[in-house]
């Protein structure tokens, strides 16, 4: 084997990923809906955890992987080890991932082995895997893939609209009574990742299809090199709106190719129902 790759379970692997269980590793997080724990794991469709939060009074909550269980990830005999991990400004994913790098090339100081802090999450990750993978298999040295990977994560950028915000209500980030104007007037944000990890509101529609048309043009906009980069979109619970999204991009530039998938669990429980993950 010559290389491992173990995700978060705030990304997503794809279905040729999921086949190839010695290269492709899941680290789940854990999600807590009311007094229910949820390990992060793909077992649960994302219906039925949408379901879950809609029904729940209280916010859900979610907890980074351990230490440990990212080492026993990295514990392979792989020429080359990665880590992709939620932005570090989100979650103490990528703290875990790093404590158990260090702690696994003191058992294994030859180990050639990085951790990759995504400054996104969902989609992005999944990109990301696709990028070491390409380079993996076309020969390139570790270094290499490093410096090439790394300048994508900064390079690429992530877009999300969503269309149920009774999360941000829960968690306190809405007001009861925004979230009920919000939803009366059909007003749907448009979020963009920051270069740093972090997400600021970009733009804002009336109306579910203004904006997904609006953020995909946001992002047609701004795409740098997007013929050397693949398209990647994720939904929940919402295929044609995705494919929207796709359709309205490709009608304006080309790209290397397209990933259009679930959202996993994590993203799931954050985007809700409705929403739309967008990477480019």
């Amino acid at each position: 084997m010559k290389f491992r790759i173990a995700m978060d379970s705030a990304g997503e692997l794809t279905e040729a990923m999921k086949g190839r269980k010695d290269e492709y590793v899941l680290v789940p997080l854990t999600i807590m809906i009311g007094q229910e724990e949820i390990i992060d794991d793909g077992s649960m469709d994302q219906m039925t955890l949408v379901e879950k939060i809609a029904a729940s009074p209280d916010c859900p909550k979610t907890a980074c992987p351990s230490p440990e269980a990212f080492y026993q990830a990295f514990d392979c005999e792989a020429d080359h080890i990665y880590g992709i991990t939620i932005s570090s400004e989100l979650s103490g994913s990528y703290q875990s991932a790093e404590i158990a790098r260090k702690m696994y090339m003191e058992d294994h100081p030859d180990a050639r082995i990085h951790v990759f802090n995504s400054r996104s999450t969902s989609v992005a990750e999944t990109m990301i895997a696709m990028m070491i993978t390409e380079l993996e298999e076309a020969g390139a040295e570790f270094e290499e893939i490093i410096d090439k990977v790394e300048a994508y994560c900064l390079e690429k950028e992530t877009y999300f609209t969503l269309d149920n915000l009774e999360t941000l209500r829960k968690n306190g980030r809405l007001s009861n009574l925004k979230a009920l104007t919000a939803a009366v007037l059909k007003i749907k944000p448009i979020c963009r990742g920051t270069r740093e990890g972090t997400i600021v509101q970009l733009d804002k529609a009336r109306g579910t299809s203004k904006a997904l048309l609006k953020m995909a043009a946001h992002a047609v906009k701004r795409a740098r090199n997007p013929e050397n980069h693949f398209l990647g979109i994720s939904h929940v619970n919402c295929p044609d709106r995705a494919k929207l999204v796709r359709d309205a991009i490709l009608k304006e530039i080309k790209v290397k190719g397209v990933v259009l998938q679930p959202a996993g669990g994590l993203s799931s429980t954050y985007a809700n129902d409705g929403g739309v993950i967008l990477v480019l």
